[in-house]
């Protein structure tokens, strides 16, 4: 896949440059982050000093970039989109330089949400006239629905994370503590393609009951249950996530039970994407099935969350959310039950199409039970 032409077109940044306007904001300025990279392709460090697109309701974009680092954003995807770069010197006020070449009078500027603080207080300083807003609002709208080449990013993070799901028998054994094994899937998810490694859940026995447990030194003992939650970034810069549930051993009968119902509503919340279908609809079809086998109390957070350039991000999968799902919309599916002793979580991540679903991952959903 070429990055620079498909993932990250040089059509983005007039699109963005709409929906300022329709927003009724004067700018964007854009830091680094996912927001900055969806729209340039650079995946710039965040550093103190400041990096920083503007993009102006009206008028052309330009990039604020340390002089230091203007080769590696000349080099980014950025370098090719035909957007100005402004380079600022040691002694310069980048922010000063920023507000000077705006449209004087600008009464509403969206800044970054992943903005630091100190730079948001910096641009305050320097346009005090104008009313800062988080900017997220701007994005969310072309973030949300992913065109076919972040869906082809997305299939090619998720068939990377389901061939370590393939390999985590390897790792997992009686003796070994959740630490040892979480470092071997560590190790497995960059070898399987991805750059960054972005979290690994081994949660054994009772921490399996915890749906955001840390790798701990515990040892996982015979017949124990274990969730294993793993995702990363890949070179793309687009996210994997999938969750499933292993047994070094014989399962305790009771966890085969719900496990069972835990496939089933998974796999009715997944049939009940497309769109049209609200995501509170999706939501429902998992814990009605959970909550029908006397379980619903044991099912306590979200359905699932969106994902692209960020792990987490919008459409959430949550009662409350109205917001009827179109086609491109990536989130996942990851109802779990949580009864103490263990627990377990399926997760898959899906793209509604425009007349159902499709799954990004399709290692067996059964319970892997290791000898």
């Amino acid at each position: 896949m070429d990055v620079t032409t498909e993932l990250y077109p040089r059509e983005r940044v007039g699109r963005v440059r709409e929906a300022t306007a329709k927003a009724g904001l004067g700018a964007v300025l854009l830091t680094p982050g996912p927001d900055l990279r969806y729209v340039t392709g650079y995946d710039a460090h965040q550093l103190e000093r400041l990096t920083c697109l503007v993009v102006p309701a009206s008028g052309e974009p330009f990039m604020v970039v340390p002089r230091l680092e203007l080769p590696a954003a000349e080099a980014s995807p950025a370098g090719r989109l035909g957007i100005e770069f402004v380079p600022w010197d040691e002694t310069d006020d980048p922010y000063a330089l920023t507000a000077r070449r705006l449209p004087q009078g600008l009464d509403r500027v969206g800044l970054a949400d992943r903005m630091w603080a100190v730079m948001a207080l910096r641009f305050r300083a320097a346009m005090p006239g104008a009313e800062q807003v988080a900017a997220g609002g701007v994005l969310r709208e072309l973030r949300m629905r992913k065109s076919a080449a972040e869906v082809e990013a997305l299939r090619e993070a998720g068939a990377a994370i389901d061939r370590v799901h393939r390999r985590v028998p390897e790792f997992l054994r009686a003796g070994r503590t959740e630490r040892e094994v979480g470092r071997d899937i560590a190790d497995a998810i960059i070898a399987e393609g991805h750059a960054t490694v972005d979290f690994v859940i081994v949660g054994s026995g009772p921490n399996g009951a915890n749906p955001h447990a840390e790798l701990s030194d515990r040892v996982i003992g015979p017949g124990e249950p274990v969730v294993v939650d793993i995702g990363g970034t890949m070179p793309s810069g687009y996210c994997s996530d999938s969750t499933r549930n292993y047994c070094v051993g014989e399962p305790p009968a009771d966890y085969r039970a719900y496990h069972a119902v835990l496939e089933e509503a998974q796999r009715v919340s997944c049939e009940a994407v497309r769109p049209g279908v609200t995501p509170e609809a999706v939501d429902a079809a998992a814990r009605d099935v959970i909550a029908a086998a006397g379980l619903g109390e044991h099912f306590f957070h979200r359905t699932g969350h969106g994902i692209g350039l960020e792990s987490h991000e919008e459409p959430y999968i949550v009662a409350g959310n109205t917001e009827p799902l179109e086609a491109g919309m990536a989130f996942s599916v990851e109802p779990g039950i949580y009864p103490g002793p263990h627990g377990a979580r399926i997760e898959d991540i899906v793209v509604c199409t425009r007349d159902g679903f499709e799954p990004m991952n399709v290692v067996d959903h059964g319970l892997f039970v290791v000898d």
